[in-house]
């Protein structure tokens, strides 16, 4: 399910930069002809032809965004309206105007790591080499990677020592960290297992199945047993999530009514709920779904708490609701999120923490039902792209699957859990993180599925390739890891000194020879496009 902005931050981002003036070096302008024909020069002497209606507004419009000062553009709080004048501003060939609309974006979405690599790439086809390896390095410190060595759109950037040192820097980001290991697998084939949960009384793992609305059993060797059938007596759709309770004997499920589902009917278009089983025996005992008058609703996320207090997320209306005594009440909601991923319920109960794949973490206190957000190092941590959430000991545990690297993150809370004090990778770029998506806690470790099988399956739920299957990898990460001694930072970059960089940016690296005026005008061939995130 992807975020409301999805489509304005890829296509914007990733389309209109490259179709900003001098930003594809691949495409040369055509040489003008010597001279033009008498029937082409009495053509371009005719009058021009009137606009029409649609025409004249399309004019006006662009005219008026031009009129517009960087003041203005830097007020605007509309995503939409600023991802419009981004496009208007690469046609129209208006880079410092186009320059200003995506650091309005990136002040907006400062967890998205793909627009701040797009306004990199926008300051160096201006020839801003300090503001285009500043944003370079931010990335660099919130652990990003990009290929960016040979992207062409980067090409005013290179020749000196701060290029080189960033295109490394990256390279590291990179490279496996962590002391993670695959536990055990789940078996390949079309179940499409999308949940997992511990049962700590019995010491066995719970998996759902998206495909048949079934919940399994897990043997820890690679196979799975059947435990809750999907029948018309409980009504199970595909299962989304699964959450424990074992002190209370239950296991809950979120279901819901999707294509992807082998039962799908157009009647269950929309409905999403949340079923409650007996942990020991699997006999259903009832369900809350939620009405499918109010709109199509996928329930997302699900936890409960200490005290056995179940809550959930619906990530298309963006609601978080509470189960209680069979029914759904409502928490908070606010529509100008972009999709509810995890949830998780802080060690006392108090308060409840959820993602945003695109705008980050935020809070609720549940006393008083009001959120907040949390306060963080922007610099140092970005809190996009997080799809399953965990509380462990005064952290947030985030399995971060929309960035590059996968990973999954530490963060440790501040007292009074409102602030993100410090941050610690556990695990990343790993081999087995195909697509890591929600775990689920036993002692101090988490295990999660390492690589979903969710991206082989298109919208209308059908498998494009089943020879593409693999077995579902159950990835196990110490949550206490780098606990109580500090251990290197994942792919540190050196400090460099205020003095250093300036000289690193005017320097050419060792052994490069600066480009005579000749040589500028030799054709180059374009470098491949870049391999960082999709």
């Amino acid at each position: 399910m992807k975020t409301k902005y999805y489509s304005l931050i890829i296509a914007f981002a990733l389309g209109a930069c490259s179709n900003q003036p001098g930003s594809d070096p691949a495409k040369e302008a055509a040489p003008a002809p010597a001279a033009a024909a008498p029937a082409q020069q009495a053509a371009a002497e005719q009058p021009a032809k009137p606009q029409t209606p649609e025409e004249a507004a399309k004019a006006e419009i662009i005219n008026k965004a031009k009129a517009l000062t960087k003041e203005e553009i830097m007020q605007s709080r509309d995503p939409n309206s600023l991802g419009k004048l981004g496009q208007i501003y690469a046609e129209a060939g208006e880079p410092e105007r186009f320059i200003w609309t995506l650091e309005r974006l990136t002040q907006l979405f400062p967890n998205s790591g793909n627009l701040r690599l797009q306004l990199a790439m926008a300051y160096a086809g201006s020839d801003e080499k300090t503001p285009t390896y500043d944003t370079l390095l931010r990335l660099i410190n919130q652990g990003y990677y990009y290929d960016i060595a040979k992207d062409p759109r980067f090409d005013g950037a290179h020749g000196t020592k701060v290029w080189d040192y960033i295109v490394q820097t990256f390279e590291n980001n990179n490279k496996p960290f962590g002391e993670g290991k695959v536990a055990f697998d789940l078996p390949k084939g079309d179940s499409l297992f999308e949940s997992i949960a511990w049962d700590p009384k019995r010491k066995q793992f719970l998996v759902g199945s998206v495909r048949d609305g079934g919940i399994y059993l897990a043997d820890g060797k690679g196979g799975v047993k059947e435990f809750i059938k999907a029948d018309e007596a409980n009504g199970l759709m595909a299962v989304f999530g699964l959450a424990v309770d074992a002190e209370h004997d239950r296991v809950y499920a979120i279901s819901n009514g999707v294509a992807h589902f082998d039962h799908f009917s157009a009647d269950l278009a929309g409905k999403a709920g949340v079923y409650e089983f007996a942990l020991s025996s699997g006999k259903f005992v009832r369900k809350a779904l939620l009405p499918v008058e109010d709109g199509r609703h996928i329930l997302s996320s699900i936890t409960v708490d200490a005290k056995g207090k179940v809550y959930v997320a619906d990530g298309v209306v963006e609601q978080i609701y509470k189960y209680d005594g069979g029914e759904l009440k409502l928490v908070a909601g606010n529509p100008a999120l972009s999709g509810i991923r995890g949830i998780a319920v802080s060690g006392d109960g108090r308060t409840l923490y959820f993602a945003d794949v695109a705008l980050g973490l935020f809070g609720i206190d549940l006393a008083q039902g009001k959120p907040f957000s949390l306060n963080y190092n922007q610099d140092r941590m970005t809190l996009g792209g997080i799809d399953g959430l965990v509380w462990y000991d005064g952290t947030l545990v985030a399995i971060q699957n929309d960035i590059t690297p996968k990973r999954v993150m530490r963060f440790k809370l501040s007292d009074d859990g409102r602030s993100i004090v410090d941050a610690q990778p556990l695990d990343a770029a790993q081999e087995a993180f195909g697509l890591p998506t929600v775990g689920a806690v036993s002692g101090n470790d988490l295990y999660f599925i390492a690589n979903s099988q969710k991206a082989l399956y298109n919208d209308l739920g059908v498998l494009t390739d089943a020879a593409k299957l693999e077995p579902v990898h159950i990835f196990r990460t110490n949550m206490r890891y780098a606990w109580d001694k500090k251990l290197p930072q994942m792919a540190p970059p050196r400090k460099i000194t205020p003095e250093e960089l300036q000289k690193m940016r005017t320097t050419p690296p060792k052994g490069v020879v600066p480009q005579s005026d000749d040589d500028a005008t030799k054709t180059q061939q374009p470098a491949p496009p870049a391999q960082g995130n999709p």
